[in-house]
């Protein structure tokens, strides 16, 4: 898969996991690989520049005597995965057109 497009679903991923409830990175890990293969490596870039792109903010909180970072998506969180749904209506247009002929055949 092109790497840019598989940044861009895995970033509205993270902000899907965090939808409902705040989060940590392990929990978000188990949570996304039931859908798509995600290490924590990967995972903590992703959470950093969502927390850049203000699509989630970051609490710590302690945890059996250890610190444990807590992620939540902002309202421009949830609107960016608002803004992921209508694009993924091109897409699937864009995909329908690309395998037509396969339909026909």
């Amino acid at each position: 898969m092109d790497i840019q497009l598989k940044r861009g679903l895995l970033d509205v991923c993270v902000l899907a996991a965090i939808k409902t409830e705040d989060s940590y990175g392990y929990r978000i890990v188990k949570e996304l690989n039931s859908y798509v293969e995600i290490s924590e490596s990967t995972l903590y870039p992703i959470l950093r520049r969502l927390e850049s792109a203000q699509f989630l903010t970051v609490k710590s909180v302690e945890h059996n005597g250890r610190l444990r970072k807590y992620y939540s998506i902002t309202k421009q969180g949830l609107d960016r995965i608002e803004a992921f749904k209508s694009e993924w209506k091109e897409i699937v247009s864009i995909y329908e057109y690309i395998t037509r002929e396969e339909k026909t055949s």
